[in-house]
């Protein structure tokens, strides 16, 4: 079962939980770990102290990380039984449309355009969702710096990007886990009933929450 599984993408929203979650399966399936490479990019403070003047550079600067780790991965694929990642690279295109202004999308595409189509698709995407409410404590709770600066308008909107982007996504099969009330890092029952649940063949998109409950999507 867990051998069809060799590359899975954990995806959500700032906070939600992904690095947490893509640690503990990266350990239980003894897998290659691939952590998106955020406190490294040098333009992310000043980005959310001021999006428009900055946003053009942090984009390039994640579209290129994101892309070299990638490339990373193809040779990885080759030696290792699982690979696990924290983000999506098709992803970038979330923060993309939201945060770039036209004439910089343009050419933001135009580079996009050419580097994807050289990148490998995980075999299961792992979509977090949480409240937004939920979201602020958990980034609050993690006391990042540049986090302090991030605004109740952009997580809203960035909130919506993402769910858009997930309402449409069918480039492989997605699972949508409702975390509200999971606590998969500290209880080990959480853990493995979501475990199971990520190692069950998905065809299309699921739905998973702690009760078991498979719940509409909320666009």
């Amino acid at each position: 079962m867990e051998a069809r599984l060799r590359y899975i993408a954990i995806e959500g929203l700032i906070g939600v939980g992904k690095t947490a979650l893509a640690e503990r399966l990266a350990q239980r399936l003894n897998a290659k770990l691939i952590l998106e490479e955020v406190e490294e990019n040098p333009y992310l403070d000043r980005f959310y102290r001021d999006i428009k003047s900055f946003a053009f550079q942090t984009q390039l600067f994640f579209l290129f990380s994101r892309y070299k780790q990638q490339q990373e991965l193809k040779q990885a694929n080759l030696f290792e039984p699982h690979v696990v990642s924290d983000y999506l690279f098709e992803k970038d295109r979330v923060f993309a449309y939201l945060n770039l202004n036209e004439m910089e999308l343009g050419l933001y595409e135009k580079v996009y355009s050419t580097l994807v189509r050289e990148l490998i698709k995980p075999d299961l995407v792992v979509y977090l969702q949480a409240r937004l409410d939920v979201i602020r404590e958990r980034i609050h709770g993690r006391k990042r710096p540049f986090e302090a600066d991030l605004t109740n308008d952009y997580l809203n909107a960035l909130a919506d990007a993402y769910n858009r982007f997930f309402l449409h996504y069918d480039a492989t099969p997605l699972l949508i886990v409702n975390t509200d009330s999971l606590d998969y890092v500290h209880n080990q029952d959480d853990f493995e009933n979501l475990f199971r649940e990520m190692m069950t063949p998905t065809q299309g998109r699921r739905f998973y929450s702690s009760e078991h409950i498979r719940e509409p999507f909320q666009p």
